[in-house]
């Protein structure tokens, strides 16, 4: 005797989400963190122990192609990696006081590059450590944006370069107070820089040159930003972290750090509007030109021992007369990537595209909108766990007609299930006329054979937009829920096989595999609950079936249990759900509810073993 057609579809739809999840998880996700954990090792092992030979260029010396990038300035390559702290007293600075943002100003070059971000911390304990953005040469991981002039080539004019000091008026950077920098070059050219910042991330730097001498000069405005040393990545195919931004008509440009280091260099000639830089999972910065004027964006990586990878936006050259000023702005963002803060600076200085900054992925159709609801329910109950649970109603809610639909039709063809195998036991030996005489009966009873599968699969697109927005959203991270839920953009923190902490030995360390040993409170539940819902429909007699049937709430708990918090409650509470709705529905169809019985021949079956 054959299984009923319902259980045979939900199988296959269960069956292929395992495929998927369990295939992405084995031989993706998990090499892949662990490949990135070995890198960040011997980064941090690079930097204790190796530098550039002394006076050698970070940058621009080993670009191979004809790119203006290599003519720009660059900064040495420290002869020792120091701490942070170390780092930032080399040079005299200028501090940086915002709502958002604390760091400081070297006047070392003029160069931004010490920023913390005031209202993020590296983890849910509100007595670590500020995120800290951008880092300056010496330390670790250099990270810093820097602006000039490049001088046209054989002029001889004198520019100030990345070792240049820059005088400062001015005691501080506030969203008030302005910066203003000065450089003399002792030639006739006077250079002036006034940087301003916003109460969130957003930098407007106004370069100028005085021309004091008797001939006109020629100089190109530029903005970079560089990142020495291949930066740590989460390596998730769902997130892209490197370089990135909107170049002209060019449009989206999302280059990992692996394929900057083969191209060298990649060049978007006079491209108009846009923006271009480097993003991380929560943070990004990024430079913005001016949206109606020309500009080349360049994506270069010089050599050495550890690659600089630079984000370029060059200006056209203009002629300085003599008595003369030029004055050239460029913007830069740098700070969280919040939806909020991304879009209306999108809108307000009208960057094109800037929105694309947040990684929405493919079928941002669904993200995007369901981010757009979980904010707005958020702001009404205070708490994205609670937010979940109301977002996984209103989603039943809206598929309820067709799901309604699906239910009562599994329900009917559970009432004629004695009619089917009746059939079957008399066409046994005709397979043809057995379906077609099933075909038949299904039409006769108005039954969807394949409806038993749509409740599942109408899950599937919500699930992974869900994992995408608690992914990649910062407003997702260190979102508390209750009890020992602070961060649902992270794994349950519980794990039954430390004795929830009482083990002190970290499990989740065992390479690749280790993270399938890390099973908080909330998978178990969510696997009750699949077990459940299982156990609503009549076993399979199919013993290949049956035992597939039984393992799988074991191997969903086992898979998941390192997916973030909030997806797990979501699924979970989505569980629970079915088994009611469906419930009710069987009881209304008089249909008989077989998760009693099953429970109890289960334990017979345990009791008389």
């Amino acid at each position: 005797m054959t299984p009923s057609t319902d259980n045979k579809n939900m199988l296959l739809a269960i069956v292929l989400s395992a495929i998927v999840f369990l295939g992405w998880q084995y031989f993706y996700a998990g090499p892949q963190m662990e490949m990135q954990r070995k890198a960040q090792l011997a980064l941090q092992a690079e930097a204790a122990t190796k530098t550039q030979p002394s006076g050698q260029m970070a940058g621009g010396q080993t670009v191979q192609a004809s790119s203006q990038a290599s003519l720009i300035p660059s900064v040495l390559a420290p002869s020792a990696v120091v701490d942070r702290k170390t780092a930032l007293a080399l040079s005299s600075r200028i501090k940086i006081e915002t709502p958002s943002l604390n760091g400081s100003v070297s006047l070392k070059g003029g160069i931004i590059d010490d920023l913390t971000l005031v209202n993020y911390r590296e983890t849910v304990d509100p007595k670590s450590n500020n995120i800290a953005l951008l880092d300056p040469e010496g330390s670790a991981d250099p990270y810093f944006a820097y602006f000039g002039w490049l001088p046209a080539n054989g002029s001889g004019v004198l520019a100030p370069e990345l070792r240049s000091e820059w005088k400062a008026e001015g005691d501080k950077l506030t969203p008030s107070q302005p910066l203003t920098l000065t450089y003399d070059n002792g030639k006739g050219l006077k250079f002036k820089r006034v940087i301003s910042v916003d109460s969130e991330f957003l930098f407007k730097i106004d370069d100028s040159v005085e021309n004091t001498t008797a001939a006109p000069v020629t100089l190109a405005p530029y903005g970079s930003i560089s990142r020495i040393g291949t930066p740590v990545t989460a390596g998730f195919a769902v997130l892209f972290e490197g370089i990135v931004g909107v170049v002209g008509d060019a449009g989206l440009q999302e280059v990992a750090y692996k394929d900057a280091e083969k191209a060298k260099v990649k060049n978007f000639e006079k491209s108009y509007g846009g923006w271009l830089g480097f993003t991380d999972k929560y943070w990004a910065t990024t430079l913005i030109p001016d949206q109606t004027k020309p500009f080349n964006g360049i994506i270069a990586v010089d050599g050495g021992n550890r690659p600089t990878y630079r984000t370029v936006a060059m200006f056209e050259a203009s002629t300085i007369a003599s008595n003369d000023t030029l004055t050239h702005s460029v913007k830069l963002f740098a700070g969280a990537k919040e939806v909020k803060t991304i879009n209306a600076y999108g809108e307000r200085e009208k960057i094109k595209q800037f929105d694309l900054m947040v990684d929405w992925g493919w079928f941002y159709f669904i993200t995007k909108p369901l981010f757009q609801v979980m904010t707005y329910i958020y702001h009404l109950v205070g708490n994205f766990g609670i937010t979940i649970l109301i977002i996984t109603v209103l989603v039943k809610l809206l598929f309820f007609p067709l799901a309604n639909k699906s239910y009562e039709s599994m329900a009917r063809m559970k009432a004629i299930q004695p009619r089917v195998k009746e059939l079957q036991e008399r066409t046994k030996d005709d397979k043809l006329a057995q379906q077609q005489a099933m075909m038949k009966l299904y039409k006769d009873e108005k039954i969807n054979p394949v409806s038993g599968c749509v409740p599942v699969l109408l899950q599937i697109p919500v699930f992974f937009a869900l994992y995408k927005v608690l992914f990649i959203t910062i407003e997702m991270r260190h979102a508390p829920f209750f009890g020992w839920i602070k961060d649902l953009a992270a794994p349950d923190p519980s794990n039954i096989f430390t004795l929830f902490g009482l083990i002190p030995y970290d499990v989740t360390h065992i390479p690749v595999l280790g993270q399938y040993f890390h099973l908080g409170i909330w998978p178990v539940i969510m696997g009750i609950t699949m077990w459940v819902q299982m156990k609503m429909n009549p076993e399979p007699t199919d013993p290949v079936q049956k035992s597939v049937f039984g393992w799988m709430p074991i191997i969903f708990t086992f898979m998941m249990g390192a997916f973030p918090a909030g997806l797990i409650i979501y699924w979970a509470w989505n569980n629970l759900l079915s088994v009611a709705q469906q419930y009710l529905i069987m009881k209304k169809n008089g249909v008989k509810v077989e998760l009693w019985d099953n429970m109890r021949g289960m334990f017979k079956k345990k009791v008389s073993a």
